[in-house]
């Protein structure tokens, strides 16, 4: 099990990964959304917003999600460090139900680059 400071870090990592993407992929993360990742083990949420590009304005509350985001991600702390990482397939994860993902049909046609 990662700690909190891990999975942040992880989250401050994938900000930067989209930030320097290009193409379809920057297009991709280029969405406003509010965003939301539950980590399951740890019993936190991390929320901020998907905009320009970037992960911004996270903030970590206790438990659940206070609102329901636009997007919203479910995992375990170390299959969030090991997807950035890139150790973990988003796709074979989300696949077998270690990493849910939830957003409207639109966002997720989106994301499918990203992921």
């Amino acid at each position: 099990m990662k700690t909190i400071e891990e999975c942040r870090l992880a989250l401050d990592r994938l900000s930067e990964n989209l930030a320097k993407a290009d193409g379809d992929l920057r297009s991709a993360a280029a969405l406003d959304r509010s965003l939301s990742c539950r980590i399951t083990d740890l019993d936190i949420t991390f929320v901020g917003r998907l905009a320009q590009s970037r992960i911004k304005d996270v903030t970590t509350v206790p438990g659940p999600p206070p609102e329901r985001a636009q997007i919203r991600l479910t995992m375990a702390s170390d299959d969030l460090v090991a997807m950035v990482e890139g150790q973990l397939n988003f796709a074979k994860a989300w696949g077998t139900g270690r990493v849910k993902l939830e957003a409207g049909l639109l966002d997720l046609l989106r994301l499918r680059s990203l992921l």
